[in-house]
């Protein structure tokens, strides 16, 4: 069986490496939240309006564990998956594999956890998953 993922492409570029030209590893973490916030543009538009309303979207937990560098230029494929759904929380993973001519290459794996929340910004509560969000991540578990 074929497994599933969202997947969002990205070539690397000149600012998002330090001074020895590898990647600053901040850029992984940004590129999660890129890669989600395309996939709710692209699977769940609703989940974006309701974001601009009173549903917040809380990042709990972030990690990356990185296997090989990646340099300026090199071609990504950022993979993501639902891992757990909960009432209230959402856990992704991330695989980061460069696409190169000799196939590719997996260069790091993450994850994040995610609380959704209402209400004004002083007195959130915990919320339960909107049920667009839930159907949309379906195929991606």
């Amino acid at each position: 069986m074929e497994e599933k993922y969202y997947e969002y492409r990205h070539t690397v570029g000149f600012e998002e490496t330090n001074m020895v030209g590898n990647v600053y590893y901040v850029n992984y973490l940004r590129w999660q939240g890129r890669c989600r916030e395309m996939f709710l543009k692209d699977h769940a538009p609703s989940v974006l309006e309701d974001l601009q309303h009173d549903l917040k979207l809380f990042t709990l937990k972030v990690d990356c564990e990185f296997f090989a560098e990646i340099t300026a230029f090199d071609q990504l494929s950022i993979r993501m998956r639902l891992t757990e759904l909960a009432q209230t929380q959402l856990q992704f993973s991330f695989d980061y594999v460069r696409l190169g001519k000799d196939g590719e290459t997996l260069v790091a794996r993450g994850n994040q956890r995610i609380a959704c929340m209402r209400g004004p910004n002083a007195r959130t509560t915990p919320a339960r998953v909107p049920e667009a969000l839930a159907k949309a991540l379906q195929p991606y578990s």
